[in-house]
């Protein structure tokens, strides 16, 4: 999508914050480098990240020390390690449709079968736990949940997630919980699954929070017994995270004010993109209460990558929503981590076409074909 665009498109395709890190982040990976470290560390990575880490966590378990805490090359990373060490050639594992695209492929990897749960628009893309029930088998593992929600923007209340790690609890099942946008919301806070449940794995980044995405830097927080055991799989990843990087996260966690003005814009975007949205016949919108991302659903009859492709040739970037599963088809994620001067671009060529194809003037284009693109990475 990203190659075919025309000169000059508007992206609202990325994944990832259009912010600069904080000052005094880059100064520290700056520093670090300059003064030689620049060499291998611990496999679980520097015991200062570490604890600092486990000390955010300790609000919602006080026991939370540094051998929960496992610094990993990204959230990606992370999320493999975890694939890696829990699931077994049969196991099934339930995992969001739609969900971030990396759920199903990490499983089957593993040698696992993914198997999708449905989140609809109508249930604002929050899961069912009756649907659940009838899902699981002899064979199921593990749930895969993500709060605040990529593609859909969903934060899970607190009664859902309560209702969850019953249901996993009732089961026998891992949790696996994707918690990478936590602090990215803008109507009720994400509620984590740790502190909740014993059989879990949390995974998180420094990515979205610090705008340090090509960083690759993140981390997961899982029961000591298993932190043992996902740490070998994580050094036959990659044996360690990088030094300079953990160096300059660890500055950039000593103040959250960056992340709080970022999240300040966001929501201004957030907002625009609702009201902009609202105004283009053939669409609805479930308002997103975290993350950057729009998934609104059109009424024509085209499929999500002709709608995309259509409007790739208007010179506007975005992804299919059923690249993120069955339950994405008639839905187009939009990420509002763009200049508001792009968003009214962006969504100005989005309601030209939606008034074309409603009129029935504009014939099915010639899709090019799409390979992996920046938006889907982590």
């Amino acid at each position: 999508m990203f190659e075919a665009a025309p000169p000059g498109a508007v992206n609202l395709g990325l994944g990832e914050p259009d912010f600069d890190p904080p000052a005094d982040t880059v100064e520290a990976l700056c520093q670090a480098v300059r003064e030689g470290r620049n060499h291998y560390g611990p496999s679980a990575g520097l015991p200062a990240l570490r604890e600092k880490v486990a000390e955010r966590y300790r609000d919602r378990d006080p026991a939370t020390a540094v051998e929960n805490v496992i610094i990993t090359g990204s959230g990606t990373e992370a999320l493999m390690a975890t694939a890696l060490t829990l699931y077994d050639p049969g196991d099934e594992v339930l995992v969001p449709d739609p969900g971030f695209v990396l759920y199903g492929p990490h499983a089957r990897l593993a040698g696992a079968v993914p198997v999708p749960y449905a989140l609809e628009e109508s249930s604002g893309f929050l899961p069912d736990p009756g649907r659940l029930e009838r899902l699981v088998t002899p064979r199921t593992k593990a749930i895969v949940v993500n709060s605040p929600s990529n593609p859909t923007g969903a934060v899970l209340p607190k009664a859902t997630v309560d209702r969850i790690v019953a249901f996993a609890d009732r089961h026998g099942l891992m949790i696996v919980s994707d918690e990478v946008y936590e602090e990215i919301t803008y109507d009720r806070p994400a509620t984590s699954f740790w502190g909740r449940a014993d059989r879990l794995v949390v995974v998180n980044s420094f990515s979205k929070t610090l705008a340090v995405t090509g960083w690759r830097i993140g981390f997961l927080v899982a029961p000591r017994s298993l932190a043992v055991e996902l740490n070998k799989i994580h050094y036959h990843i990659m044996a360690c995270p990088p030094t300079p990087a953990q160096i300059a996260v660890l500055v950039g966690l000593s103040t959250d004010a960056a992340t709080r003005t970022m999240v300040k814009e966001f929501r201004a975007r957030r907002d625009l993109v609702i009201r902009l949205l609202g105004s283009i016949p053939g669409l609805s919108l479930v308002p997103p209460m975290g993350a950057f991302y729009a998934f609104p659903r059109f009424s024509w009859p085209r499929s999500a990558t002709e709608v995309a492709g259509a409007l790739l040739a208007r010179g506007v970037i975005t992804t299919p929503g059923d690249a993120f599963g069955s339950q994405g088809a008639s839905h187009l994620r939009l990420s509002f981590a763009a200049s508001r001067a792009n968003l009214r671009r962006g969504i100005s060529i989005l309601s030209g076409y939606a008034r074309e194809v409603s009129a029935g003037g504009e014939s099915r284009p010639v899709i090019p074909p799409v390979g992996a693109t920046a938006a889907s990475r982590r």
